[in-house]
């Protein structure tokens, strides 16, 4: 295996994603607007654009037996992304999420693990670690995460933590766990919010803990960047929102594809910014992920 840039770890999934004017209420029932079957997973959000922006990428998720011979792996080889440490459940199918966006764009999901539920008792992916020159751990099992930290830290690897949605996942002793073993840790204002809640920490208890530098995303408001040396605000490229779904995701490939570049922070949170402003403006993750050229010359543009 040659070495890579960035591993991603986390879920793979199918996302359908639907519109409704408004989430019905329990015992009613509300008219779906649009539907579309879409490829999507953090961990593959991450993989997918860090590799159209450079980067040298693998990805370990849990998936079905059908995942080997679908669509959505031939487009990851296609895109130089290592599958091959991808823990593959023949019995089962690839995890599946169903996004309903309303008229104000606020989003309600449900995920069926399927094959991720197999994360839990899984061996982790030594070799694939010891081979990146970072790790991401996007959404998936707790306990997998922090055992595939606690080996990134060991290799003295660049270390990522988004939690995302999984976050009421973890419990107070395990967050504390996997966040003492990053480097930065990612999160919208919410989650970062709720991180500091579950652990009683400021901003500042945060990095202590662990992480040296924190990542705030604020939707509209742009991103706040957090560091012992500084508080960096970066102002978001607004674009009117046709689906939010992703720009988490693509943001955090973003930033970290020019961190490991060695960018400064406001360089990477400008960029990183850019990125995601073309992932709204379609349906689904992966879309409308723009080439770096692209990414860049909007960059330019608007800052």
């Amino acid at each position: 295996m040659t070495k890579k840039d960035l591993l991603t770890i986390g879920h793979t999934a199918l996302d359908c994603i639907i519109t409704v004017d408004e989430f019905p209420k329990a015992n009613t029932s509300s008219a779906i607007n649009s539907m579309k079957n879409l490829n999507g997973g953090a961990a593959a959000n991450v993989a997918m654009v860090a590799a159209t922006m450079g980067l040298k990428t693998s990805l370990v998720s849990a998936v079905g037996g059908e995942f080997k011979n679908s669509k959505y792996a031939k487009e990851m080889i296609n895109k130089g992304i290592d599958i091959d440490s991808m823990i593959v459940v023949d019995n089962e199918t690839t995890p599946t999420a169903f996004v309903f966006t309303n008229s104000n764009n606020d989003q309600i999901s449900y995920f069926y693990w399927g094959a991720g539920k197999n994360f839990k008792n899984s061996k982790t992916p030594d070799k694939t670690i010891a081979k990146s020159k970072a790790v991401h751990l996007a959404t998936g099992d707790p306990d997998f995460n922090w055992k595939c930290g606690k080996k990134a830290r060991a290799e003295e690897k660049l270390i990522s933590f988004d939690p995302g949605q999984d976050l009421g996942m973890y419990n107070p002793k395990r967050l504390k766990e996997v966040i003492g073993d990053i480097n930065i840790l990612f999160g919208n204002h919410y989650e970062i919010k709720r991180i500091q809640n579950s652990l009683n920490l400021d901003i500042n208890g945060l990095m202590e803990l662990g992480p040296q530098i924190v990542v705030k995303s604020c939707g509209e408001e742009g991103s706040k960047i957090y560091s012992a040396d500084d508080k960096i605000d970066i102002e978001a490229i607004y674009k009117p929102a046709v689906d939010p779904t992703g720009a988490g995701d693509s943001y955090r490939a973003a930033f970290l594809s020019k961190f490991l570049n060695g960018y400064s922070l406001e360089e990477c949170a400008k960029f990183a910014s850019s990125v995601s402003s073309f992932i709204v403006e379609k349906k689904g993750c992966q879309t409308n992920i723009p080439s770096l050229v692209e990414a860049t010359n909007r960059m330019k543009e608007f800052y």
